[in-house]
């Protein structure tokens, strides 16, 4: 799927509002934690970049934050299967924004069937190239912008289910790992250069999507995550868990031996 010609906006101009901090994009903006995401950062006093799939769903979130928040929001289309259209992408966004843009964030991603993928390379594959290649596309092109800027910060939506390979997920995983490591070195890359890279990792996240499914003490409301991100980027963090605990549940899974952990039905 191809980008619009232009960046759209339906904000009201006139209306009175603070100075704006800069603009995020936030790339797979439909989903639950992203709008959570996005009506965070308009609470912490940011425009906002849309961009997603479904134009018409983006048009509706966005016009839901316009009517909380006095933030200039526009929407943009953008497929992250579609590699081949990221560059093209990139540039018309940094056209409208410019050095407005603050910060981008990565939230999409495909968890999948699981299931289908150990025997479906082609589901397989989706899967890993959304969540890894697909990640790791754009933000190639964003990142050269951030470092030639000296200025901004880079947001990775990863998952815990990348901290070890695991038989339940293993291909979401290992996507998810990969997305990991590719974000620690781009944090080594432009730290020199003022730019901050931060990994979040949740765990469960209660959604739609998940309800009944995953266990509510272990989950974490899409709306605590859109805050935790904002206070990680004003902290400059590097990488951080949500909900906290998560760090700890995956420390103790990291430490098992591999003659025990294989042992293991997680």
């Amino acid at each position: 799927m191809t980008g619009q010609a232009k960046l759209r906006s339906s904000s009201d101009r006139g209306t009175q509002r603070a100075p704006s901090s800069g603009t995020v994009l936030i790339l797979g903006a439909t989903s639950q934690i992203a709008r959570a995401i996005a009506l965070s950062f308009a609470n912490a006093g940011y425009d906002l970049v849309l961009a997603g799939r479904t134009p018409d769903e983006l048009e509706r979130v966005a016009a839901d934050i316009r009517i909380r928040r006095a933030a200039d929001v526009r929407t943009e289309t953008f497929d992250a299967s579609d590699t081949e259209s990221h560059q093209e992408f990139v540039a018309r966004v940094l056209a409208d924004c410019g050095h407005a843009l603050a910060g981008v964030i990565v939230v999409f991603g495909l968890l999948g069937d699981s299931e289908r993928a150990r025997s479906d390379f082609s589901h397989a594959e989706e899967i890993i190239r959304i969540n890894y290649v697909g990640a790791s596309s754009v933000l190639t092109h964003l990142a050269s912008h951030f470092e030639q800027a000296g200025h901004g910060f880079i947001v990775g939506v990863s998952s815990v289910a990348g901290d070890r390979g695991r038989a339940s997920n293993y291909i979401y995983g290992s996507a998810k790992g990969g997305l990991s490591l590719f974000l620690q070195g781009l944090r080594n890359r432009l730290h020199s250069r003022g730019v901050q890279v931060l990994t979040v990792k949740p765990g469960f996240i209660d959604t739609r999507m998940t309800f009944g499914e995953v266990p509510t003490r272990l989950a974490a409301d899409p709306e605590v995550v859109g805050k935790a991100i904002v206070k990680a980027v004003k902290k400059r963090k590097d990488v951080i868990y949500v909900p906290w605990f998560w760090r700890y549940i995956m420390w103790v899974i990291r430490l098992l031996p591999e003659f025990v952990f294989k042992r293991t039905n997680l």
